[in-house]
Order: structure tokens, then C-alpha cells, then sequence
């Protein structure tokens, strides 16, 4: 029974890495320092400035029902930074751990900032 639970505690460690990698690498992707997606809320800062809203976005980011709206538009402006449709926004929000290694470590290129 102790090894199901190392197992399971592997790949969860697995897949926070896996994670953290992709946001690095996106980040460098848009010319930001890669080490930024490992500081909370200075990871979401930075994020806002690669789509190209301002930083006072943070703010709508901490009120409880208007977060889930700007929450969801700061990933669209992310996928459309990159190039990408609707279609891999919703790749973003249901299937993260899937299109956040694919945005990050595959081909995609920072094309400037979709916000502005």
C-alpha cells in the first residue's frame, strides 16, 4: 500500500515540474526572465505584462467572481500572444497540463503582446 502512495506522490511531483518548465520557457518565450514563474503573484504580473494589460490587473485578479472572468481573458490574450485561436484557450483552461507544455516547449512563437 506504501508504494501506491510514492508512486502517486512521483508523478504528482512530475507533473509540477512539468509545469513550472513549460512556464519558464514561456516566459523566455516573450523575453522575460524564465525564474519569474517560480515567485507567486509576481508570475501573474509578469503574465500580465506579456499579454500587454497594465499591472493594476493584478487587482481585478483578487475579487472574488470578477478573477474567474479576467482569469479566463488573461489565458485568451496568453494563447493569442502566441498565435493561437479560441479553440487552444479552451485547450488552456480544460486541459492544462496537455497545452501549457505545447505553448511552452513545443514550436509556438511570442508574436508581442495580443492586449494592446
Amino acid at each position: 500500500m506504501e508504494n501506491v502512495g510514492l508512486f502517486g506522490g512521483l508523478i504528482y511531483m512530475a507533473i509540477i515540474v512539468l509545469m513550472i518548465v513549460s512556464m519558464w520557457k514561456i516566459f523566455e518565450k516573450a523575453g522575460q526572465p524564465g525564474w519569474a514563474a517560480l515567485i507567486p503573484i509576481y508570475n501573474t504580473i509578469v503574465m500580465i505584462q506579456i499579454v500587454g494589460k497594465p499591472v493594476w490587473w493584478i487587482l481585478l485578479l483578487l475579487i472574488p467572481g470578477i478573477n474567474i472572468i479576467f482569469g479566463i481573458w488573461l489565458i485568451n490574450l496568453l494563447a493569442k500572444s502566441f498565435g493561437k485561436d479560441v479553440g487552444f484557450t479552451l485547450g488552456l483552461i480544460f486541459l492544462s497540463l496537455i497545452f501549457y507544455p505545447i505553448l511552452g516547449l513545443g514550436d509556438a512563437k511570442y508574436q508581442g503582446p495580443a492586449g494592446q
